[in-house]
């Protein structure tokens, strides 16, 4: 019995862990698509890494937390006036990771349409796409 017990809460754990996310993953590929779509693309990453690496064309720079991993006080009042819970929007960083973490909590908030660059600006930049410096 208490191994059968076991064995269920298991398998529910394992199940719960392969949830889909409340937001979608998207290639570079999708990513063109959504652009050329005229959704608006957010890079949340700092200045000195905009700088660093350039940005996607078109991008809209906000940066959602500070070096030691903060939220900047100012990003959810910035972004809530600039986008509304059911507008899609697309949001980039360095690899994936902040965004995925910001999108989940956007999710939460009640945001329908959040669109995740997996692997964020470095795979653009590896696999050869464009970025403008400014």
């Amino acid at each position: 019995m208490i191994a059968r017990l076991f064995t269920i809460v298991l398998v529910a754990l394992a199940l719960g862990g392969c949830a889909e996310p409340p937001y979608n993953n998207v290639d570079n590929s999708q990513l063109k698509t959504l652009i050329a779509q005229g959704i608006p693309l957010y890079d949340v990453r700092r200045p000195e890494e905009w700088r660093e690496t350039g940005v996607v064309k078109d991008s809209r720079k906000l940066t959602f937390v500070d070096a030691a991993g903060r939220m900047n006080p100012e990003f959810l009042p910035d972004f809530t006036a600039r986008v509304g819970k059911n507008d899609p929007v697309i949001l980039i960083c360095r690899t994936g990771n902040r965004t995925g973490s910001l999108a989940r909590e956007l999710a939460d908030l009640g945001y329908t349409q959040i669109y995740n660059v997996r692997d964020g600006i470095t795979r653009w930049i590896s696999e050869g796409h464009p970025v403008v410096r400014n």
